[in-house]
Protein backbone atom coordinates (compact mmCIF):
# COMPACT_ATOMS: atom_id res chain seq x y z
CA UNK A 1 0.00 0.00 0.00
CA UNK A 2 1.29 3.41 -0.98
CA UNK A 3 2.22 5.46 2.10
CA UNK A 4 0.27 8.47 0.88
CA UNK A 5 -2.84 6.41 0.28
CA UNK A 6 -2.77 4.46 3.54
CA UNK A 7 -5.73 5.38 5.70
CA UNK A 8 -7.44 4.09 8.78
CA UNK A 9 -10.80 2.36 8.77
CA UNK A 10 -13.41 4.96 7.75
CA UNK A 11 -14.87 6.76 10.72
CA UNK A 12 -18.17 8.63 10.96
CA UNK A 13 -18.05 12.18 9.64
CA UNK A 14 -19.36 15.01 11.80
CA UNK A 15 -18.38 13.42 15.13
CA UNK A 16 -17.14 16.15 17.40
CA UNK A 17 -14.12 14.12 18.50
CA UNK A 18 -13.10 11.03 16.52
CA UNK A 19 -11.06 8.40 18.44
CA UNK A 20 -7.79 7.34 16.84
CA UNK A 21 -7.12 10.76 15.31
CA UNK A 22 -4.36 13.23 16.00
CA UNK A 23 -6.99 15.56 17.47
CA UNK A 24 -8.02 12.93 20.02
CA UNK A 25 -4.38 12.46 21.06
CA UNK A 26 -3.75 16.20 21.30
CA UNK A 27 -6.85 16.79 23.43
CA UNK A 28 -6.02 13.84 25.68
CA UNK A 29 -2.56 15.23 26.33
CA UNK A 30 -3.92 18.74 26.87
CA UNK A 31 -6.36 17.38 29.48
CA UNK A 32 -3.49 15.58 31.23
CA UNK A 33 -1.28 18.67 31.15
CA UNK A 34 1.19 17.11 28.71
CA UNK A 35 2.39 18.31 25.32
CA UNK A 36 4.54 17.08 22.47
CA UNK A 37 8.24 17.74 22.60
CA UNK A 38 10.20 18.79 19.52
CA UNK A 39 11.28 15.27 18.61
CA UNK A 40 7.74 13.84 18.89
CA UNK A 41 6.31 16.71 16.85
CA UNK A 42 8.89 16.30 14.06
CA UNK A 43 8.33 12.54 14.04
CA UNK A 44 4.70 13.32 13.11
CA UNK A 45 5.10 16.35 10.85
CA UNK A 46 7.97 15.22 8.55
CA UNK A 47 6.18 12.08 7.22
CA UNK A 48 2.92 14.08 7.06
CA UNK A 49 4.57 16.54 4.67
CA UNK A 50 5.70 13.63 2.48
CA UNK A 51 2.21 12.09 2.36
CA UNK A 52 0.55 15.41 1.55
CA UNK A 53 3.07 16.13 -1.22
CA UNK A 54 2.20 12.83 -2.91
CA UNK A 55 -1.57 13.36 -2.54
CA UNK A 56 -1.44 16.88 -3.99
CA UNK A 57 0.82 15.57 -6.74
CA UNK A 58 -2.09 13.32 -7.70
CA UNK A 59 -4.41 16.37 -7.83
CA UNK A 60 -6.08 16.02 -4.41
CA UNK A 61 -7.71 19.00 -2.69
CA UNK A 62 -7.79 18.66 1.09
CA UNK A 63 -8.86 20.27 4.37
CA UNK A 64 -5.83 19.26 6.41
CA UNK A 65 -6.51 19.37 10.16
CA UNK A 66 -5.85 17.14 13.20
CA UNK A 67 -9.30 15.53 13.01
CA UNK A 68 -8.57 14.37 9.44
CA UNK A 69 -5.32 12.65 10.45
CA UNK A 70 -5.18 9.18 11.97
CA UNK A 71 -2.52 8.76 14.65
CA UNK A 72 -1.20 6.15 17.05
CA UNK A 73 2.31 6.09 18.53
CA UNK A 74 2.85 2.63 16.99
CA UNK A 75 1.62 3.30 13.44
CA UNK A 76 2.43 7.01 13.27
CA UNK A 77 0.52 9.56 11.21
CA UNK A 78 -1.93 8.81 8.38
CA UNK A 79 -4.09 11.05 6.17
CA UNK A 80 -7.77 10.06 6.27
CA UNK A 81 -8.78 11.26 2.82
CA UNK A 82 -12.56 11.13 3.19
CA UNK A 83 -12.30 13.19 6.42
CA UNK A 84 -9.85 15.57 4.80
CA UNK A 85 -12.40 16.16 2.05
CA UNK A 86 -14.89 17.77 4.49
CA UNK A 87 -14.50 21.12 6.23
CA UNK A 88 -13.99 20.62 9.99
CA UNK A 89 -16.44 21.89 12.61
CA UNK A 90 -14.25 22.07 15.71
CA UNK A 91 -12.81 25.59 16.31
CA UNK A 92 -9.29 24.26 16.90
CA UNK A 93 -9.44 22.30 13.64
CA UNK A 94 -10.71 25.34 11.75
CA UNK A 95 -7.78 27.35 13.12
CA UNK A 96 -5.44 24.98 11.24
CA UNK A 97 -6.98 25.76 7.86
CA UNK A 98 -5.31 28.23 5.52
CA UNK A 99 -7.18 31.55 5.21
CA UNK A 100 -8.19 30.82 1.63
CA UNK A 101 -9.84 27.54 2.70
CA UNK A 102 -12.16 29.14 5.28
CA UNK A 103 -14.66 30.12 2.62
CA UNK A 104 -15.45 26.40 2.19
CA UNK A 105 -13.17 25.21 -0.64
CA UNK A 106 -10.45 22.58 0.05
CA UNK A 107 -6.87 23.70 -0.50
CA UNK A 108 -3.92 22.76 -2.63
CA UNK A 109 -0.30 22.28 -1.61
CA UNK A 110 -0.01 25.92 -0.49
CA UNK A 111 -2.98 25.44 1.84
CA UNK A 112 -1.45 22.25 3.22
CA UNK A 113 1.85 24.06 3.90
CA UNK A 114 -0.11 26.49 6.13
CA UNK A 115 -1.97 23.58 7.79
CA UNK A 116 1.30 21.76 8.55
CA UNK A 117 2.72 24.91 10.14
CA UNK A 118 -0.47 25.41 12.20
CA UNK A 119 -0.56 21.78 13.38
CA UNK A 120 3.13 21.95 14.32
CA UNK A 121 2.52 25.18 16.23
CA UNK A 122 -0.33 23.60 18.22
CA UNK A 123 1.66 20.41 18.90
CA UNK A 124 4.47 22.41 20.45
CA UNK A 125 2.62 25.23 22.24
CA UNK A 126 -0.82 23.72 22.90
CA UNK A 127 -2.40 26.91 21.48
CA UNK A 128 -4.16 27.58 18.20
CA UNK A 129 -3.00 29.82 15.40
CA UNK A 130 -4.84 33.13 15.39
CA UNK A 131 -4.99 36.53 17.08
CA UNK A 132 -2.98 36.70 20.27
CA UNK A 133 -0.74 33.76 19.38
CA UNK A 134 2.74 34.00 20.84
CA UNK A 135 6.07 33.32 19.29
CA UNK A 136 6.92 29.65 19.84
CA UNK A 137 10.25 30.58 21.44
CA UNK A 138 8.37 32.50 24.14
CA UNK A 139 6.51 29.33 25.13
CA UNK A 140 9.32 26.77 24.69
CA UNK A 141 12.61 28.04 26.12
CA UNK A 142 14.85 25.55 24.31
CA UNK A 143 13.10 25.66 20.93
CA UNK A 144 15.63 25.58 18.08
CA UNK A 145 15.58 29.00 16.35
CA UNK A 146 15.54 27.30 12.94
CA UNK A 147 12.26 25.56 13.76
CA UNK A 148 10.53 28.84 14.62
CA UNK A 149 11.79 30.37 11.37
CA UNK A 150 10.43 27.46 9.30
CA UNK A 151 7.04 27.70 11.00
CA UNK A 152 6.96 31.43 10.38
CA UNK A 153 7.39 30.94 6.63
CA UNK A 154 4.82 28.14 6.51
CA UNK A 155 2.25 30.32 8.30
CA UNK A 156 2.30 33.22 5.84
CA UNK A 157 -1.34 34.34 5.50
CA UNK A 158 -1.26 35.43 1.86
CA UNK A 159 -1.16 32.30 -0.38
CA UNK A 160 0.63 34.25 -3.12
CA UNK A 161 3.57 34.80 -0.76
CA UNK A 162 3.49 31.35 0.83
CA UNK A 163 5.77 28.50 -0.37
CA UNK A 164 4.06 25.47 -1.93
CA UNK A 165 6.87 22.90 -1.75
CA UNK A 166 5.89 20.33 0.88
CA UNK A 167 8.95 18.24 0.08
CA UNK A 168 11.25 21.16 0.80
CA UNK A 169 9.28 21.82 3.99
CA UNK A 170 9.81 18.20 5.09
CA UNK A 171 13.52 18.47 4.39
CA UNK A 172 13.85 21.75 6.32
CA UNK A 173 12.06 20.33 9.34
CA UNK A 174 14.13 17.12 9.22
CA UNK A 175 17.31 19.19 9.28
CA UNK A 176 16.27 20.75 12.60
CA UNK A 177 16.67 17.37 14.31
CA UNK A 178 17.79 14.62 11.92
CA UNK A 179 17.56 11.94 14.60
CA UNK A 180 13.90 12.67 15.26
CA UNK A 181 12.52 11.32 11.95
CA UNK A 182 13.49 9.33 8.88
CA UNK A 183 15.03 11.37 6.12
CA UNK A 184 12.33 12.44 3.62
CA UNK A 185 12.77 11.97 -0.12
CA UNK A 186 14.91 14.68 -1.66
CA UNK A 187 12.87 17.49 -3.19
CA UNK A 188 13.31 17.86 -6.95
CA UNK A 189 15.59 20.63 -8.12
CA UNK A 190 12.93 21.79 -10.60
CA UNK A 191 10.38 22.23 -7.83
CA UNK A 192 12.85 24.10 -5.69
CA UNK A 193 13.67 26.43 -8.56
CA UNK A 194 10.03 27.07 -9.36
CA UNK A 195 9.31 27.76 -5.70
CA UNK A 196 12.50 29.64 -5.06
CA UNK A 197 10.77 32.88 -4.03
CA UNK A 198 11.76 35.22 -1.25
CA UNK A 199 9.20 34.58 1.50
CA UNK A 200 7.88 37.75 3.14
CA UNK A 201 7.67 36.72 6.79
CA UNK A 202 5.95 40.01 7.65
CA UNK A 203 2.77 38.30 6.43
CA UNK A 204 3.31 35.32 8.72
CA UNK A 205 0.73 34.54 11.37
CA UNK A 206 3.57 34.39 13.90
CA UNK A 207 3.93 37.93 15.29
CA UNK A 208 7.20 39.73 14.66
CA UNK A 209 9.68 40.21 17.44
CA UNK A 210 9.11 43.85 18.44
CA UNK A 211 10.17 44.94 21.91
CA UNK A 212 7.80 47.24 23.84
CA UNK A 213 8.83 50.88 24.01
CA UNK A 214 8.37 53.04 27.09
CA UNK A 215 9.16 50.60 29.87
CA UNK A 216 7.58 47.54 31.42
CA UNK A 217 3.95 47.07 30.46
CA UNK A 218 4.00 49.80 27.78
CA UNK A 219 2.06 49.09 24.58
CA UNK A 220 4.04 47.66 21.72
CA UNK A 221 4.68 50.48 19.25
CA UNK A 222 6.06 49.66 15.82
CA UNK A 223 9.58 50.94 15.45
CA UNK A 224 11.94 51.31 12.56
CA UNK A 225 13.37 47.93 11.53
CA UNK A 226 16.82 47.26 12.87
CA UNK A 227 19.49 45.24 11.14
CA UNK A 228 19.45 41.80 12.80
CA UNK A 229 22.61 39.93 13.73
CA UNK A 230 22.81 36.37 12.48
CA UNK A 231 25.07 33.59 13.59
CA UNK A 232 24.17 31.01 10.95
CA UNK A 233 21.88 30.15 8.03
CA UNK A 234 20.06 26.82 7.95
CA UNK A 235 18.45 24.96 5.00
CA UNK A 236 18.24 26.03 1.39
CA UNK A 237 15.54 27.21 -0.98
CA UNK A 238 12.36 28.95 0.14
CA UNK A 239 12.67 27.64 3.72
CA UNK A 240 16.18 28.93 4.34
CA UNK A 241 16.22 30.44 7.84
CA UNK A 242 18.62 32.95 9.31
CA UNK A 243 19.31 32.07 12.95
CA UNK A 244 19.41 35.19 15.17
CA UNK A 245 22.20 35.54 17.69
CA UNK A 246 19.86 36.20 20.60
CA UNK A 247 16.27 35.44 21.49
CA UNK A 248 13.80 37.51 23.51
CA UNK A 249 13.22 36.62 27.14
CA UNK A 250 10.95 33.65 27.79
CA UNK A 251 7.84 33.97 29.95
CA UNK A 252 5.96 31.23 31.72
CA UNK A 253 2.70 30.85 29.78
CA UNK A 254 1.26 28.42 32.34
CA UNK A 255 1.01 31.01 35.11
CA UNK A 256 -2.75 31.64 35.49
CA UNK A 257 -2.18 35.08 37.01
CA UNK A 258 -0.37 36.11 33.85
CA UNK A 259 -2.87 34.64 31.39
CA UNK A 260 -4.75 37.83 30.59
CA UNK A 261 -1.59 39.93 30.74
CA UNK A 262 0.16 37.52 28.38
CA UNK A 263 -2.80 37.61 25.99
CA UNK A 264 -2.68 41.41 25.96
CA UNK A 265 1.08 41.38 25.48
CA UNK A 266 0.75 38.87 22.65
CA UNK A 267 -1.85 41.00 20.88
CA UNK A 268 0.22 44.13 21.35
CA UNK A 269 3.38 42.44 20.08
CA UNK A 270 1.91 42.30 16.58
CA UNK A 271 1.99 45.86 15.13
CA UNK A 272 0.54 44.90 11.76
CA UNK A 273 -2.81 46.55 10.81
CA UNK A 274 -4.77 43.39 10.12
CA UNK A 275 -8.14 44.01 11.81
CA UNK A 276 -11.20 45.69 10.28
CA UNK A 277 -14.37 46.41 12.28
CA UNK A 278 -17.76 46.51 10.55
CA UNK A 279 -20.04 48.97 12.34
CA UNK A 280 -23.13 50.69 11.01
CA UNK A 281 -22.66 49.05 7.62
CA UNK A 282 -19.21 50.63 7.21
CA UNK A 283 -15.68 49.25 7.48
CA UNK A 284 -13.44 50.89 10.05
CA UNK A 285 -9.72 50.25 9.92
CA UNK A 286 -7.55 48.41 9.38
CA UNK A 287 -6.24 48.54 12.94
CA UNK A 288 -3.35 46.91 14.68
CA UNK A 289 -4.14 44.92 17.82
CA UNK A 290 -3.05 47.87 19.99
CA UNK A 291 -5.34 50.28 18.12
CA UNK A 292 -8.23 47.84 18.22
CA UNK A 293 -7.90 47.32 21.98
CA UNK A 294 -7.81 51.09 22.49
CA UNK A 295 -10.98 51.50 20.41
CA UNK A 296 -12.73 48.75 22.38
CA UNK A 297 -11.63 50.20 25.73
CA UNK A 298 -12.86 53.68 24.76
CA UNK A 299 -16.30 52.32 23.80
CA UNK A 300 -15.94 53.14 20.12
CA UNK A 301 -16.55 49.47 19.32
CA UNK A 302 -18.77 47.07 21.27
CA UNK A 303 -18.61 43.31 21.59
CA UNK A 304 -21.47 42.92 19.13
CA UNK A 305 -19.63 44.70 16.31
CA UNK A 306 -18.18 42.44 13.61
CA UNK A 307 -14.39 42.01 13.47
CA UNK A 308 -12.63 40.79 10.36
CA UNK A 309 -9.09 39.41 10.43
CA UNK A 310 -7.61 40.23 7.03
CA UNK A 311 -4.89 37.61 7.53
CA UNK A 312 -7.24 34.75 8.36
CA UNK A 313 -10.00 36.10 6.08
CA UNK A 314 -12.50 35.36 8.80
CA UNK A 315 -15.02 37.63 10.47
CA UNK A 316 -17.37 37.35 13.45
CA UNK A 317 -18.51 39.46 16.40
CA UNK A 318 -15.72 40.78 18.61
CA UNK A 319 -17.21 38.97 21.59
CA UNK A 320 -16.98 35.69 19.65
CA UNK A 321 -13.23 35.98 19.15
CA UNK A 322 -11.59 34.13 21.99
CA UNK A 323 -8.65 36.54 21.93
CA UNK A 324 -10.71 39.77 22.12
CA UNK A 325 -13.77 38.66 24.11
CA UNK A 326 -12.20 39.30 27.59
CA UNK A 327 -11.34 42.88 26.66
CA UNK A 328 -14.78 43.55 25.13
CA UNK A 329 -16.41 42.16 28.27
CA UNK A 330 -14.19 44.28 30.53
CA UNK A 331 -14.94 47.41 28.49
CA UNK A 332 -18.68 46.72 28.72
CA UNK A 333 -18.38 46.22 32.47
CA UNK A 334 -16.56 49.55 32.80
CA UNK A 335 -19.22 51.30 30.73
CA UNK A 336 -21.98 49.74 32.84
CA UNK A 337 -20.25 50.93 36.02
CA UNK A 338 -19.96 54.45 34.62
CA UNK A 339 -23.63 54.44 33.57
CA UNK A 340 -24.74 53.14 36.97
CA UNK A 341 -22.68 55.80 38.72
CA UNK A 342 -24.12 58.49 36.46
CA UNK A 343 -27.67 57.24 37.02
CA UNK A 344 -27.07 57.13 40.79
CA UNK A 345 -25.75 60.70 40.77
CA UNK A 346 -28.80 61.81 38.78
CA UNK A 347 -31.13 60.15 41.31
CA UNK A 348 -29.26 61.77 44.20
CA UNK A 349 -29.41 65.15 42.48
CA UNK A 350 -33.14 64.79 41.83
CA UNK A 351 -33.75 63.75 45.44
CA UNK A 352 -31.68 66.69 46.66
CA UNK A 353 -33.65 69.08 44.46
CA UNK A 354 -36.88 67.45 45.60
CA UNK A 355 -35.93 67.88 49.25
CA UNK A 356 -35.01 71.53 48.66
CA UNK A 357 -38.29 72.09 46.85
CA UNK A 358 -40.22 70.42 49.66
CA UNK A 359 -38.35 72.51 52.23
CA UNK A 360 -39.24 75.70 50.38
CA UNK A 361 -42.87 74.59 50.15
CA UNK A 362 -42.85 73.81 53.87
CA UNK A 363 -41.37 77.19 54.77
CA UNK A 364 -43.90 78.92 52.52
CA UNK A 365 -46.79 76.97 54.05
CA UNK A 366 -45.51 77.72 57.54
CA UNK A 367 -45.33 81.41 56.66
CA UNK A 368 -48.88 81.33 55.32
CA UNK A 369 -50.12 79.52 58.43
CA UNK A 370 -48.34 81.96 60.76
CA UNK A 371 -49.63 84.93 58.77
CA UNK A 372 -53.15 83.55 58.83
CA UNK A 373 -52.90 82.84 62.55
CA UNK A 374 -51.54 86.31 63.27
CA UNK A 375 -54.28 87.92 61.19
CA UNK A 376 -56.93 85.84 62.91
CA UNK A 377 -55.57 86.79 66.34
CA UNK A 378 -55.48 90.46 65.45
CA UNK A 379 -59.02 90.32 64.05
CA UNK A 380 -60.24 88.40 67.07
CA UNK A 381 -58.63 90.87 69.45
CA UNK A 382 -60.05 93.81 67.57
CA UNK A 383 -63.47 92.15 67.62
CA UNK A 384 -63.26 91.53 71.35
CA UNK A 385 -62.14 95.09 71.94
CA UNK A 386 -65.05 96.29 69.87
CA UNK A 387 -67.52 93.99 71.61
CA UNK A 388 -66.26 95.03 75.02
CA UNK A 389 -66.37 98.70 74.20
CA UNK A 390 -68.89 100.49 76.36
CA UNK A 391 -71.77 101.96 74.40
CA UNK A 392 -71.88 105.76 74.83
CA UNK A 393 -75.46 105.89 76.01
CA UNK A 394 -76.98 107.93 78.88
CA UNK A 395 -77.45 106.00 82.08
CA UNK A 396 -74.45 103.72 81.45
CA UNK A 397 -72.33 105.57 84.00
CA UNK A 398 -73.65 106.63 87.37
CA UNK A 399 -71.79 108.24 90.20
CA UNK A 400 -73.87 108.21 93.35
CA UNK A 401 -72.92 110.90 95.84
CA UNK A 402 -76.35 111.22 97.43
CA UNK A 403 -76.64 113.09 100.66
CA UNK A 404 -78.35 110.08 102.14
CA UNK A 405 -74.86 108.74 102.77
CA UNK A 406 -74.08 111.73 104.94
CA UNK A 407 -74.80 112.12 108.63
CA UNK A 408 -78.63 112.65 109.00
CA UNK A 409 -78.00 115.22 111.74
CA UNK A 410 -76.13 117.45 109.30
CA UNK A 411 -77.50 119.90 106.76
CA UNK A 412 -78.28 118.25 103.40
CA UNK A 413 -79.91 115.07 104.63
CA UNK A 414 -81.58 112.42 102.50
CA UNK A 415 -83.13 113.72 99.36
CA UNK A 416 -80.88 116.74 99.25
CA UNK A 417 -79.60 115.87 95.73
CA UNK A 418 -76.37 114.68 94.20
CA UNK A 419 -73.96 117.30 95.52
CA UNK A 420 -72.10 117.76 98.76
CA UNK A 421 -71.86 121.15 100.46
CA UNK A 422 -68.45 122.63 100.53
CA UNK A 423 -66.58 122.61 103.75
CA UNK A 424 -64.23 120.35 105.69
CA UNK A 425 -64.75 117.52 108.15
CA UNK A 426 -63.62 114.06 109.16
CA UNK A 427 -64.59 110.99 107.09
CA UNK A 428 -64.54 107.35 108.10
CA UNK A 429 -62.02 105.29 106.14
CA UNK A 430 -63.28 101.87 105.01
CA UNK A 431 -61.21 98.74 104.59
CA UNK A 432 -61.25 96.83 101.31
CA UNK A 433 -62.70 93.44 100.37
CA UNK A 434 -66.38 94.29 100.73
CA UNK A 435 -69.17 94.30 98.27
CA UNK A 436 -70.35 97.58 96.85
CA UNK A 437 -73.56 97.42 98.89
CA UNK A 438 -71.75 96.54 102.12
CA UNK A 439 -69.40 99.48 101.71
CA UNK A 440 -72.35 101.83 101.36
CA UNK A 441 -74.06 100.40 104.45
CA UNK A 442 -71.00 100.72 106.62
CA UNK A 443 -70.08 104.19 105.54
CA UNK A 444 -71.05 106.86 108.10
CA UNK A 445 -70.08 110.34 107.28
CA UNK A 446 -69.39 112.72 110.12
CA UNK A 447 -69.95 115.87 108.35
CA UNK A 448 -69.56 119.22 110.05
CA UNK A 449 -70.79 122.32 108.45
CA UNK A 450 -68.27 125.02 107.92
CA UNK A 451 -65.36 122.67 108.17
CA UNK A 452 -62.55 123.75 105.97
CA UNK A 453 -60.13 121.69 103.89
CA UNK A 454 -62.75 119.54 102.14
CA UNK A 455 -61.73 118.97 98.49
CA UNK A 456 -64.25 119.47 95.70
CA UNK A 457 -66.40 116.50 94.66
CA UNK A 458 -65.21 114.34 91.70
CA UNK A 459 -67.42 114.03 88.64
CA UNK A 460 -68.82 110.81 87.12
CA UNK A 461 -66.49 111.22 84.13
CA UNK A 462 -63.44 111.05 86.40
CA UNK A 463 -64.40 107.57 87.55
CA UNK A 464 -65.84 106.43 84.20
CA UNK A 465 -62.57 107.27 82.44
CA UNK A 466 -60.98 104.57 84.55
CA UNK A 467 -63.68 101.96 84.85
CA UNK A 468 -65.07 102.18 81.33
CA UNK A 469 -61.83 101.16 79.57
CA UNK A 470 -62.80 97.52 80.03
CA UNK A 471 -59.28 96.22 79.33
CA UNK A 472 -59.43 94.18 82.52
CA UNK A 473 -62.26 92.13 81.01
CA UNK A 474 -59.86 90.64 78.43
CA UNK A 475 -57.69 89.22 81.22
CA UNK A 476 -60.68 87.27 82.53
CA UNK A 477 -61.74 85.88 79.12
CA UNK A 478 -65.18 87.53 79.08
CA UNK A 479 -66.98 86.32 75.92
CA UNK A 480 -68.73 88.78 73.65
CA UNK A 481 -72.09 87.12 74.34
CA UNK A 482 -71.95 87.94 78.07
CA UNK A 483 -73.24 91.12 79.78
CA UNK A 484 -71.29 92.39 82.81
CA UNK A 485 -72.74 94.67 85.55
CA UNK A 486 -70.23 96.36 87.85
CA UNK A 487 -70.75 98.36 91.05
CA UNK A 488 -67.65 99.86 92.67
CA UNK A 489 -67.45 101.83 95.97
CA UNK A 490 -64.30 104.00 95.72
CA UNK A 491 -62.56 105.88 98.53
CA UNK A 492 -59.12 107.44 98.56
CA UNK A 493 -58.36 106.19 95.00
CA UNK A 494 -59.17 102.49 95.49
CA UNK A 495 -62.23 100.26 95.23
CA UNK A 496 -63.08 99.29 98.80
CA UNK A 497 -66.27 97.53 97.71
CA UNK A 498 -66.98 95.74 94.39
CA UNK A 499 -70.01 93.81 93.16
CA UNK A 500 -69.94 92.09 89.73
CA UNK A 501 -72.78 90.13 88.15
CA UNK A 502 -72.81 88.46 84.70
CA UNK A 503 -75.54 87.36 82.29
CA UNK A 504 -75.46 84.47 81.77
CA UNK A 505 -74.23 83.84 85.29
CA UNK A 506 -70.59 82.81 85.66
CA UNK A 507 -69.20 83.11 89.24
CA UNK A 508 -65.65 82.45 88.10
CA UNK A 509 -65.60 85.29 85.58
CA UNK A 510 -67.43 87.59 88.02
CA UNK A 511 -64.84 86.92 90.75
CA UNK A 512 -61.98 87.48 88.28
CA UNK A 513 -63.41 90.84 87.10
CA UNK A 514 -63.94 91.94 90.73
CA UNK A 515 -60.34 91.14 91.52
CA UNK A 516 -59.14 93.11 88.48
CA UNK A 517 -61.19 96.16 89.56
CA UNK A 518 -59.84 96.03 93.13
CA UNK A 519 -56.37 96.46 91.68
CA UNK A 520 -57.23 99.50 89.54
CA UNK A 521 -56.15 102.95 90.69
CA UNK A 522 -58.96 105.58 90.71
CA UNK A 523 -58.85 109.35 91.27
CA UNK A 524 -58.38 109.89 95.02
CA UNK A 525 -61.07 111.54 97.24
CA UNK A 526 -61.67 111.11 100.96
CA UNK A 527 -65.39 110.60 100.61
CA UNK A 528 -66.93 107.34 99.51
CA UNK A 529 -68.25 107.46 95.95
CA UNK A 530 -70.14 104.71 94.13
CA UNK A 531 -69.96 104.14 90.35
CA UNK A 532 -71.85 101.61 88.25
CA UNK A 533 -70.96 100.38 84.78
CA UNK A 534 -72.63 97.94 82.41
CA UNK A 535 -70.90 96.18 79.49
CA UNK A 536 -73.72 95.03 77.22
CA UNK A 537 -73.46 91.86 75.10
CA UNK A 538 -73.76 92.09 71.29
Amino acid sequence: MNQAQAILTPLPVGTSLIPGTLRAEMDARRAAGRSFDVREALRIIVPLCTQLAELHGQGAKLFVNPSSLGYTPERGIRVIEHLAGTAPSLPRDRACLAPEERSGAPGDARGSVFAVGAILYELLTGASVGPGMRRPAEVIPDLPPTLEGVMGKALVADPKLRPADLGALAQALHNVSPAASMRPPMASDVLLDEDGIEVNVSMSMIPPSVAPVGGVGAPAIPSAPALPRFQAVSNEGPYAVAIPAARPPVRNANDPTQKLADLKASLESDPRPRYVVVKGGMDHGPFSAVELLQQVASGQFAGTDVLRDSFLREERAIQDWEEFAPFAEQAKLNRDIVQEKKAFEEVVQKERQGMQYKALIGVALMGVILAAGGGFWLRRRATQQKELAVQDRSGTIEVDVKSGLTNPNKQGGPGAGGTRPAGGGNYPVLGGGMSCEAAQARYVEEYKMGSSGTPADLTAGAYGAVLNKGSYLNSCGVPSSMSVNICAAVQNGRAVGVTVSTNPSNPGIASCVAGQIRGIGFPSHPRLDVTRTTFAAN
